[in-house]
């Protein structure tokens, strides 16, 4: 299984180094960042649906998205792996996303109820998916 986190816009490069710091502990490629192109007259929402590919379970980060604990999340990441498809992570705009998004995902997650930059989101998605990589795998780094 490969995930991709998709996000509009650039970053500090300390941003791109924590995220880094993650996805490099993880196996190979399991985890990449595909900052989507903002297309004039076309809303963030539009050109990161445009990004996620056919194969891909889609799943969108979102204020009003459901939330979970590390441990809600490595079950759910668990079900992905064993279910054989990619995954799309996008992290939702200052909008968060629209009725159509959310009906086309399969999960709406909630980071917090707290509201962080775009770009800090990406490392706290990074962090989350390497806590519940290291979960599933029984070590010790989620204690």
């Amino acid at each position: 299984m490969k995930i991709r986190l998709l996000t509009v816009g650039k970053a500090p490069p300390w941003i791109a180094a924590g995220f880094a710091q993650y996805a490099q502990r993880l196996p190979a490629n399991a985890l990449q960042l595909a900052i989507v192109r903002s297309r004039r007259g076309d809303t963030e929402e539009q050109c990161l649906l445009r990004a996620v590919r056919e194969r891909e379970l889609l799943v969108l980060w979102d204020r009003r998205g459901e939330r979970t604990s590390s441990e809600g999340f490595a079950a759910l990441l668990d079900r992905w792996r064993m279910g054989g498809r990619d995954v799309a992570l996008l992290i939702g705009g200052t909008e968060g996303f629209g009725a159509d998004a959310r009906a086309r995902a399969a999960h709406v997650l909630s980071l917090s109820e707290m509201t962080f930059p775009h770009q800090l989101a990406r490392v706290m998605v990074a962090e989350q998916v390497y806590r519940a990589w290291t979960m599933l795998a029984g070590h010790p780094y989620h204690r």
